[in-house]
């Protein structure tokens, strides 16, 4: 295992799943992208947000692949919907879903980038959600 990966590893462990701040500290460089801003504490806001929804949510890994610098992780996860998520309002419902998070690290070995696909309609749709299309207007003047 490379270090990038061990670290890749550590910060789903750590940050991710256990809500050790002192690890985000660690491994996420001061010019990391996040929510609203850029370090650690971005990063964070954006974990405490989804926790605020989601207490118990819980991240396994099903895949890595690192390559220099770069790690890409294949994750699933899992929790209660026991607050607020975007405009949907707390239901009790477990929900489970997957997705890809793509890291770049420094030469020190910290976190300069963070991009995550995930299944978030899939989220929605197990929270009850009604997804529809936007109504489309057609025709003259339109």
């Amino acid at each position: 295992m490379t270090d990038v990966e061990a670290a890749a590893r550590r910060f789903i462990a750590d940050v991710w799943n256990a809500r050790r701040e002192e690890s985000a500290h660690e491994l996420i460089a001061p010019e990391c992208p996040g929510l609203g801003g850029t370090g650690p504490e971005a990063t964070l806001a954006w974990h405490r947000e989804r926790r605020a929804a989601f207490p118990d949510l819980r991240y396994k890994i099903v895949d890595v692949v690192a390559a220099g610098e770069r790690v890409a992780v294949h994750w699933r996860a899992a929790g209660t919907h026991a607050g607020q998520f975007g405009p949907v309002p707390p239901t009790g419902q477990v929900v489970s879903y997957s997705g890809a998070t793509f890291l770049r690290f420094d030469t020190a070995g910290r976190i300069v980038e963070v991009w995550s696909c995930n299944e978030l309609f899939q989220l929605l749709q197990q929270l009850g959600v009604e997804m529809l299309p936007p109504s489309v207007v057609s025709g003259p003047g339109a």
